[in-house]
């Protein structure tokens, strides 16, 4: 199992629907196999997670945040790991919101 304790993240790349951007940032918890964080950055005032990391490193979480619209949004995301050259973890992320619009999407975060 991946452990994704103390690691931060940062997107890559989001899908026009998402609210993450560059300037977003994850800073990850985790304990056994649960996992949790807190994130800010861009559009994002203030975001956490919760999620379930299984022996492969992939992860099915929840996510809710307030954006600078004042809006509280929530949605369900599955990432899948992939082992970086350079030993950093890079997330693939699909999602979908189970607010707003209820749309679908696609992210990359990367370990920074």
């Amino acid at each position: 199992m991946i452990n994704y304790d103390n690691k931060c993240f940062r997107p890559v790349s989001n899908t026009e629907n998402g609210e993450t951007s560059g300037e977003t940032i994850f800073k990850y918890k985790q304990t056994g196999n649960i996992l949790t964080s807190e994130y800010a950055g861009g559009k994002i005032v203030c975001g956490n997670l919760i999620g379930i990391v299984d022996e492969n490193g992939h992860i099915d979480m929840r996510y809710q945040q307030v954006n600078d619209k004042g809006e509280l949004m929530t949605g369900i995301c599955n990432s899948k790991p992939e082992q970086l050259a350079n030993g950093k973890i890079r997330l693939h992320e699909t999602w979908r919101w189970t607010s707003g619009d209820q749309s679908e999407g696609q992210s990359i975060i990367e370990e920074i």
